[in-house]
């Protein structure tokens, strides 16, 4: 089911997106007239989407920055001429064309500027109806002011991210496990619509291990209201991971982890149904589908 749902979502028109990308850059006299190439994966993006960009340049740059969808984005170094950053697509991205605008610093300090029109397809979401204790959707006053102790806490942790990059290769499931719900699903709470799931569910039992998806700094371990049992990373250039509802912590803030290195054990915890393991993936206060994530191929230096 899982792959049927990414094949749907990463589904589009070869020639609208042909039509839809458009290629302009500028460079000062000592660069060719073309001075930079980009290509992304998945080929074909949609709204809340990861997307990694590859982009090669004509002469060697010292940096390379630019802005994406109203984010201001700085490109990692990879090797000779080639640049790449991990970004995402919200969910409210209309379809359509969005600019990336690029600007590149040469060694001399001469500028090369670069825009390009890539196209965004629209993506189908599921919708599922659940029943939950009234606690979750009608908190009483002391609830209520827990919940906003932990809206602080969260608003804090995602004021703080690292800039530097520090994840490193694929991103790998933190679980060998199911999924039982996937990312975008529209979620309706005892006949309201509370929420858009902005994760994936995997169906695992209680404590099973539960691994961090790349390496990273622990930026929160603790419990929370909705999230129960929480632990996020850090992987810099502001990605986070997110691991929800589970019944023990083994990490504490400030630590280094490794990819697939164990961070806590499942349970149900906060907000849940039942024992699974919830994951969030955060871009720069984007949440992006975790599944997209971890289908693709990234450098490892």
């Amino acid at each position: 089911m899982l792959i049927l749902i990414v094949a749907s979502l990463l589904s589009g028109s070869d020639a609208q997106q042909k039509a839809a990308t458009i290629a302009e850059g500028t460079a000062s006299p000592e660069t060719s007239s073309r001075p930079m190439s980009v290509t992304t994966a998945p080929a074909r993006l949609v709204n809340g989407g990861p997307v990694f960009f590859r982009v090669t340049t004509s002469v060697p740059l010292r940096s390379l920055k630019g802005m994406w969808l109203g984010h201001k984005v700085a490109f990692d170094h990879g090797k000779g001429k080639a640049w790449f950053l991990l970004a995402a697509v919200s969910l409210e991205t209309k379809p359509g064309p969005v600019p990336l605008t690029l600007e590149g610093t040469t060694d001399s300090g001469s500028t090369l500027e670069y825009r390009r029109n890539i196209f965004i397809s629209g993506a189908k979401y599921p919708v599922v109806k659940l029943t939950v204790s009234k606690q979750f959707t009608e908190p009483n006053p002391q609830q209520q002011a827990t919940i906003k102790q932990d809206q602080e806490i969260k608003h804090k942790m995602f004021s703080e991210t690292s800039p530097e990059r520090e994840w490193s290769g694929r991103f790998v499931p933190p679980v060998d496990a199911p999924v039982s719900d996937v990312f975008g699903t529209r979620r309706v709470f005892n006949g309201v619509t509370k929420s858009v799931h902005q994760g994936l569910d995997y169906r695992v039992p209680p404590a099973t291990p539960v691994n961090a998806i790349n390496s990273g700094t622990v930026i929160l371990a603790q419990p929370l209201y909705f999230e129960g049992n929480c632990v996020t990373i850090d992987h810099g250039q502001g990605l986070l991971s997110l691991y929800l509802h589970l019944s023990e912590l083994r990490v504490k803030v400030g630590e280094k982890v490794e990819r697939n290195q164990q961070i806590g054990f499942s349970g149900a915890t906060g907000r849940a149904t039942g024992p699974h393991l919830h994951i969030a993936v955060r871009w720069q206060g984007v949440y992006l589908d975790p599944a997209v994530l971890l289908s693709l191929q990234l450098p490892a230096d």
